[in-house]
């Protein structure tokens, strides 16, 4: 049974407030099919009484589905392009103008982890050299942290994106399941972090990888989550976006750079601390 048009309003307006995620008011079929799943779980006839549990203001619960609404989707090497450049052009860049004596990359809505295991893998087959990279993964869920924590995918997830090599040469097989080995994971700190909300203090970084997640944010909220990202990154240093995402409005603290067939926005020198 779809959900009524007040919950379905209750729901949107609280995952905005607790993430800045806007669902459009056509929504309700999604509130169905992804709170469906939990109110089994919390032992519930239907995401009707799921959501007056939610009223009562259960604090967990609300977590919960604040995480069962937003949008994990990822895949090993994304997009491939953005990858490519990476390799190519944007980390040469890094290394050039450092000497070669650090790289720090941050995934910032990192999901489920295969995006800053890719930038790792990446690494390792084509930057060896380079002394203790540091790569940072954070997403709004712990949920899904601690999935891309444990480094175990299935099979569907290793085959997106993940070329057979990588598989056979830093993954083994458990069961069912492609365990990753720990000198991909040790490479890579996830951490919580809601990017709608102040950042806690951080390193500064190199590249930053906000791929395609302001695409569900107002215009408001994105403006201010670049503008709280251009303060972790470092002058010269390297943001990445999704194909359809730009830099809204900070267009006079990046130039593009096109590399290859991806856009890279390379920070301004003095456009950040």
């Amino acid at each position: 049974m779809t959900v009524s048009t007040a919950d379905s309003t209750f729901v949107r307006h609280l995952v905005q407030d607790q993430s800045s995620i806007t669902l459009g008011e056509d929504k309700a079929y999604l509130i169905e099919a992804r709170l469906a799943p939990l109110a089994r779980r919390e032992g519930l006839g239907s995401v009707a009484e799921l959501i007056n549990v939610l009223r009562s203001g259960e604090v967990g619960l609300r977590d919960q589905v604040v995480d069962a609404l937003a949008t994990n989707e990822t895949w090993f090497f994304r997009d491939l392009h953005p990858f490519e450049a990476l390799r190519e052009q944007v980390i040469p860049a890094v290394l050039a103008a450092n000497g070669g004596k650090r790289l720090s990359m941050w995934s910032a809505a990192a999901s489920t982890g295969q995006e800053a295991y890719s930038l790792a893998l990446l690494v390792l087959e084509h930057f060896p050299d380079v002394p203790h990279p540091t790569i940072l993964g954070s997403d709004l869920s712990e949920d899904v942290l601690e999935r891309a924590r444990a480094g175990c995918f299935s099979q569907f997830e290793v085959n997106r994106g993940l070329p057979v090599s990588l598989l056979v040469k830093y993954f083994s097989q458990r069961g069912i399941r492609w365990q990753l080995d720990d000198r991909v994971r040790s490479m890579v700190t996830f951490r919580q972090l809601n990017l709608s909300r102040p950042l806690p203090p951080m390193a500064t970084m190199d590249v930053i990888l906000l791929r395609n997640i302001l695409i569900y944010f107002e215009p408001p909220t994105r403006a201010a989550v670049l503008g709280r990202v251009v303060q972790v990154l470092r002058p010269g240093g390297y943001l990445l976006l999704g194909s359809t995402e730009t830099t809204y409005g900070l267009g006079s603290m990046f130039q593009p750079v096109q590399c290859g067939r991806a856009t890279c926005y390379q920070l301004s020198d003095g456009s950040a601390p």
